[in-house]
C-alpha cells in the first residue's frame, strides 16, 4: 500500500480549497477529469484521500483535473452537467449518493463515463468503484476486541448506507472472532460532518462502558477523536480506530490503528483504465490489490499484543487466498435481463 500525505500537510493543502469550487476553464483540449466531493477535502479521511487521489491523476497523466464540493442532490446534477459540458471525460462522484444524479446524467452524456465510489448501479458508461474497506475494517475489529478491557466496543457512523454500514458489520465481526462476548454499540448520527453529533455519539458510548471506538464519518471525526481524548484526560481507558484513510496522525496519542483506502494508486489505475479504454465495472479492490489495508498506529507500538498482530496477519493472508470470508454488504444492483432486451 503507498504512503499518504500526512494529515497536516493534506489539511493545509486543503484549506486553501474546503470552502471553495476548484474548476479550471482553460484548457479544454487536453483530456480531463473532475471530481465531486459530498464535503470538504480537509476532512483528513474520505474526501481528503478523494482530493489525494485527483491530484496524483494530474501529475502522473498530465491530464487537466477539477474539484467541486456538492452539497445537496440538486448540486449534484449541475456539477456532473457542468463538468461534461465543459468537456471532462471522466467524473468521480465520491460516494454512494452520486448514484441517482450520475444514472441521470449520463443517459445524456453517453460519451462521459461517470465513476461513482460505492456506487450500486453500473450501466454502460456509469462506473462503480467498490473499495473493500471492510476487509481491512474487520482486521480492525480484530485489533479492538484484543485491546477492550471492558469488551464494550462502539460504533459511530455517519449516514446509514451501505458502505458504512458494511464496514461496521465486518468490524463487529472481526471483534466477536477474538471476544466472542464482546458487545458492540452502534450509532448513527445522520450526518457526515456534524463534528459536536459525533463527539456526543461517542461519549454516550463510552458512558455506556465502551473503551475502543471506531468511527466512520468525515469531517465529523474530529469530534469523535476529541471525544475519547478527553475521556482520557478524565483518566478513562479509551481508545480510538481511525477509518478511510490513514488517519493515525490525525490524533496519534488515542488512535489504535486505521483502516484505511489508498485511494491515489485506485483514482491512477481508474484513470489510465480510461484513458486506455479498458475501464470496466464494477471495480472491485481490497487487501488482494493492496487497497485497503490496516494499518497499525506506529506511535502506539505495543498496545494491540504480539500474539494478536499475529493473529491478524494470519487473517490478513487468508482473506487474500480467499480462504477467510468477511462479512457484507452486498448492494450492486443486478441488470433484469428480461428488461434490458
Amino acid at each position: 500500500m503507498r504512503h499518504h500525505l500526512p494529515a497536516t500537510t493534506t489539511l493545509a493543502l486543503a484549506a486553501i480549497l474546503a470552502c471553495s469550487t476548484d474548476r479550471e476553464a482553460t484548457d479544454t483540449t487536453t483530456p480531463g477529469v473532475a471530481l465531486l466531493t459530498p464535503g470538504p477535502v480537509s476532512d483528513a479521511g474520505w474526501n481528503a484521500g478523494a482530493y489525494e487521489g485527483l491530484q496524483r491523476i494530474g501529475d502522473s497523466l498530465g491530464l487537466r483535473i477539477s474539484h467541486q464540493q456538492t452539497l445537496t442532490p440538486a448540486e449534484f446534477d449541475e456539477a456532473f452537467i457542468s463538468y461534461a459540458d465543459d468537456g471532462y471525460g471522466l467524473i468521480f462522484g465520491h460516494g454512494f449518493e452520486y448514484q441517482d444524479a450520475a444514472s441521470r446524467v449520463a443517459a445524456e452524456y453517453p460519451e462521459v463515463t461517470f465513476v461513482v465510489s460505492g456506487g450500486s448501479r453500473p450501466s454502460a458508461n456509469v462506473v462503480a468503484l467498490i473499495f473493500q474497506l471492510n476487509e481491512a475494517s474487520y482486521l480492525a475489529g480484530m485489533a479492538a476486541g484484543a485491546v477492550t478491557q471492558s469488551g464494550v466496543v462502539g460504533m459511530v457512523g455517519g449516514v446509514e448506507i451501505p458502505t458504512a454500514k458494511g464496514t461496521f458489520v465486518a468490524f463487529e465481526a472481526g471483534v466477536k472472532a477474538v471476544r466472542e462476548d464482546a458487545t458492540v454499540l452502534e450509532t448513527f448520527i445522520g450526518s457526515w460532518d456534524n463534528v459536536s453529533a459525533a463527539k456526543e455519539a461517542a461519549a454516550a458510548q463510552l458512558r455506556e462502558g465502551a473503551d475502543v471506538l471506531i468511527h466512520n464519518v468525515d469531517a465529523a471525526s474530529f469530534g469523535f477523536f476529541q471525544s475519547v481524548r478527553e475521556a482520557r484526560e478524565r483518566g478513562r481507558v479509551a481508545w480510538a480506530f481511525g477509518m478511510n484513510r490513514d488517519q493515525n496522525d490525525v490524533a496519534p496519542d488515542v488512535i489504535v490503528g486505521s483502516a484505511a483506502i489508498d485511494y491515489t494508486g485506485m483514482f491512477l489505475r481508474t484513470a489510465q483504465a480510461w484513458r486506455d479504454g479498458t475501464l470496466g465495472e464494477p471495480v472491485y479492490s481490497g487487501l488482494a490489490t493492496g487497497t485497503v489495508e490496516f494499518l497499525p498506529n506506529p506511535a502506539r507500538e505495543g498496545l494491540i499484543p504480539a500474539d494478536a498482530l499475529e493473529r491478524i496477519d494470519r487473517a490478513r493472508q487468508a482473506i487474500i487466498a480467499g480462504t477467510l470470508e468477511v462479512p457484507s454488504i452486498d448492494f450492486i444492483e443486478k441488470e433484469d435481463p428480461v428488461s434490458s432486451q
